[in-house]
């Protein structure tokens, strides 16, 4: 099945799932200094709401997880700031115009950072100026699949410059996507520099007017290395919760 969007066409019978799920086992990602998620049935007396225990007629599992610690979540600018925000309110569009870069972090001291220079270059390699510019997904190398899996607390992952995030505010990019459990430094002492910036946050207690309500950030992605750069439409899907972030499932399609 095909559909035609702005006079480009896409093959909707191809996704590209780059969001990494939430299981039940200790193959699941953590971070920030999480426990594993929890997906149990649910327990009342003698009832088990599982239908192979054989008491049960459906199987009716509890969840317990946390968006921001145990897989693809986006979030809004609620995640920051004192004023209540919720994902579900700020993101109502879910297409849009997207290019997929690959970068690989530099050596900052002791930390792996993600500069503008290295943005700005992969998008002029990549973007089609014929097309506007949205959302932007980043993938990091070395590219392995244990990323699906990592455990990430305690161990300085690679981030975002501050520089390269106010570079995708003023590019106008209004949804950021990462293979990453966050834009900031793992322990940066609550500055959040790069999610302050690209959602043009001055003041956390008392939002400024020109704060981007309807802009995202997305992580922990992960995108397969068969997946090439360039532009895609991109499907960001989202479960309604009235939460600062929510469980995510961006889809990419390939443009004809």
């Amino acid at each position: 099945m095909k559909a035609t969007i702005n006079n480009f066409e896409i093959d909707v019978s191809k996704p590209i799932d780059i969001s990494i799920p939430i299981t039940n086992d200790e193959q699941n990602p953590i971070a920030w200094y999480q426990n594993a998620p929890e997906i149990t049935p649910v327990i009342m007396g003698d009832w088990i709401g599982k239908v192979s225990e054989g008491q049960s007629s459906t199987n009716f599992n509890n969840l317990f997880f946390n968006p921001h610690a145990h897989g693809t979540h986006t979030e809004c600018l609620g995640h920051i700031t004192k004023e209540f925000y919720s994902i579900n309110q700020c993101l109502k569009q879910f297409f849009f115009w997207a290019t997929l870069i690959s970068v690989q972090p530099e050596k900052r001291g002791e930390d792996l950072m993600i500069s503008k220079a290295q943005i700005e270059k992969a998008l002029k390699l990549f973007h089609d100026s014929e097309m506007k510019l949205e959302a932007i997904v980043i993938r990091t190398l070395p590219n392995e699949l244990s990323k699906n899996s990592l455990k990430y607390s305690n161990t300085n992952p690679p981030f975002l410059s501050e520089e390269a995030a106010l570079f995708l505010r003023e590019s106008g990019i209004q949804h950021l996507l990462i293979d990453l459990p966050s834009v900031d430094k793992e322990k940066d002492g609550g500055k959040l520099l790069a999610h302050k910036a690209f959602w043009n946050v001055t003041d956390v207690n008392h939002l400024n007017t020109d704060a981007r309500l309807n802009c995202t950030i997305t992580e922990m992605i992960f995108v397969p290395n068969e997946v090439l750069d360039g532009n895609y439409v991109l499907n960001l899907q989202i479960a309604s919760f009235e939460n600062d972030a929510s469980p995510s499932k961006p889809v990419l399609y390939s443009i004809q």
